[in-house]
């Protein structure tokens, strides 16, 4: 499609598709990725619609038609508070709000000199239609039938609040789509005393499929551990069995049904994967298990007292540090620092899950995040730092707050975290988090 030099095209204030607004010169819409080149030109005259859209101009079709902004899609700008203004539960997409007279009601008569076969129909109830052109049904792979806009995915932003835990995932300012997945869950152990569980992962951008790499593992592990922990299971062992049972989910996505995979000496080759890394709080127990380059850190709700990290990288840089070839700084400011050397997929070397327990002695905060938001908030320091100071009490808000710091950092990837507020009686001094 050409790229049309319209001045009144390129002077547009705000998104055709989602109505954030625009930056001169802007090509393509930071929020919904809308393609501002194939924004329409008022027309000078007023020709023959064949398309299901009023015979009139743009901005006067919007000043009709109710803003229309899907559930769960991130419309948040670097910069502003970190909350999230999200369409109402159950709402469709583009659905006027009661109290607003209906697209239909409001919109004038048709031309009477356009043939009736060219007349817009009115949709199905139900129908999903498209943010950009909000005429043209969406078909079952995400695209306007009528504009071919790509649609926003329903993973581009995702939260969840349970209980005490919560967790927020956002497609991030680059990236095209969201490839980390996350679960959040509670159970009761065998004595009746709660678990809660958080698990997070991120897939591998190189590898094939990586969104549903990361759907998978999330979900397996947090199944292990909900099946495991009621028994009596040790959360320890509990999180090392949710671990492999997240492997084997993900390596069954390199098999292709009704082939014979085994005899294909290829069958591995860029087979989906992704990095795992997940937290059980248990019997007053912190329990943390990983494979890849997401972390696990330790915030105490007393500022005074040292931060800490919890897991060690799968990675280049990690490895440097470890063999004593580099100091951390000099490692991580190489090009090769995020090559990971652990994940998940039927192409790993081989499977080495991490796990450690740890048994706090006072409160803090438990951050479970993939490298989006710590490649903005490296040390236990700047992560603790970026931490607000009611996160204990209000995690969601927190883990918005915590994916806000990303995006006004440039949110150059995927951004994942979960935040698990760990409450302890007060006891003696000691260390914030010693591991058993």
């Amino acid at each position: 499609m050409k790229m049309s030099q319209n001045p009144q095209e390129t002077a547009l204030s705000k998104c055709p598709g989602c109505e954030e607004p625009l930056e001169p010169g802007d090509l393509f819409c930071g929020a919904c990725g809308y393609d501002l080149s194939a924004v329409p030109a008022p027309p000078q005259d007023h020709p023959t619609i064949a398309v299901a859209v009023p015979a009139e101009n743009g901005a006067a079709a919007a000043a009709r038609t109710p803003a229309a902004r899907p559930a769960a899609v991130r419309f948040d700008e670097p910069g502003g508070s970190g909350d999230f203004e999200l369409a109402a539960p159950g709402a469709a997409p583009g659905a006027a709000p009661a109290s607003t007279p209906s697209a239909e009601a409001s919109a004038p008569a048709p031309d009477p000199r356009t043939p009736a076969a060219e007349l817009p129909s009115t949709p199905p109830a139900g129908t999903k239609l498209c943010v950009a052109c909000r005429a043209g049904r969406v078909d079952n792979d995400g695209y306007c039938e009528n504009c071919g806009h790509a649609q926003p995915r329903e993973r581009d932003h995702m939260e969840q609040e349970l209980g005490s835990v919560a967790a927020v995932s956002d497609r991030g300012l680059r990236h095209h789509r969201n490839e980390d997945s996350f679960a959040v869950s509670t159970t009761a152990l065998p004595d009746g005393s709660p678990a809660v569980v958080a698990i997070v992962c991120d897939g591998v951008s190189s590898a094939s499929r990586p969104d549903e790499a990361s759907a998978a593992a999330a979900s397996a592990a947090n199944e292990a551990l909900l099946e495991s922990l009621p028994r009596g299971t040790h959360p320890q062992q509990a999180m090392h069995e949710a671990i492999v049972a997240a492997s084997e989910s993900v390596n069954s996505l390199a098999e292709e049904p009704g082939q014979a995979m085994e005899h294909d000496p290829h069958r591995h080759r860029n087979a989906p994967a992704c990095t795992l890394v997940g937290a059980v709080m248990a019997g007053g127990l912190l329990v943390v298990g990983w494979v890849g380059d997401s972390r696990v850190y330790w915030v105490p709700d007393d500022r005074t007292n040292p931060p800490a990290r919890l897991t060690e990288d799968d990675s280049w840089a990690a490895q440097m540090v470890s063999a004593g070839l580099m100091n951390e700084a000099e490692a991580y400011a190489d090009e090769r620092a995020h090559a990971i050397t652990g994940w998940l997929g039927a192409d790993a070397y081989e499977l080495e899950p991490h796990t450690a327990s740890f048994k706090p002695d006072r409160s803090g905060l438990v951050v479970v995040c993939t490298d989006g938001l710590w490649n903005y908030a490296e040390s236990a320091a700047e992560m603790a730092a970026a931490v607000p100071a009611d996160a204990q009490l209000r995690p969601l808000h927190g883990a918005q707050v915590l994916v806000g710091h990303a995006l006004d950092g440039g949110g150059h990837d995927n951004v994942t975290v979960a935040l698990l507020p760990f409450a302890v009686p007060p006891q003696g001094a000691g260390s914030a988090c010693g591991n058993t």
